[in-house]
């Protein structure tokens, strides 16, 4: 085994998926300059909320920490017709805390959505 994949394994969380930075390059892209945005999203860490499937993301960072503001918000319909409310807030410290899904009917995520598919 390597260093690098035991210093992975050891750090809290997991990084973002392509789909989920791609998603938030796009909430954020009137906001940061892209370069900023780029070395805050490679240095990122999450977890999976429990949201029953919607797709929720918590940042890792320093506790405690609490909601500051929202940051972005768009709407996004899944496949199955339902409504789905998206969120990136910002902790009370300023740095990124949650990306967070609602969907109308508490019904599980079925497909992720693209940038193109908000409605901002």
């Amino acid at each position: 085994m390597s260093d690098v994949s035991q210093f992975n394994r050891s750090l809290p969380g997991r990084v973002l998926r392509e789909e989920e930075r791609e998603l938030i390059r796009s909430l954020l892209s009137r906001v940061y300059k892209p370069e900023d945005l780029e070395n805050a999203l490679a240095k990122s860490r999450v977890t999976d909320m429990q949201d029953g499937g919607m797709g929720s993301l918590r940042f890792v960072g320093s506790e405690p920490r609490s909601f500051g503001k929202a940051l972005a918000e768009a709407q996004y319909v899944d496949s199955d017709g339902v409504l789905i409310s998206i969120a990136l807030n910002a902790d009370n410290k300023g740095q990124l805390f949650e990306l967070d899904f609602w969907k109308v009917d508490f019904s599980p995520l079925i497909r992720y959505p693209k940038p193109s598919d908000l409605l901002l």
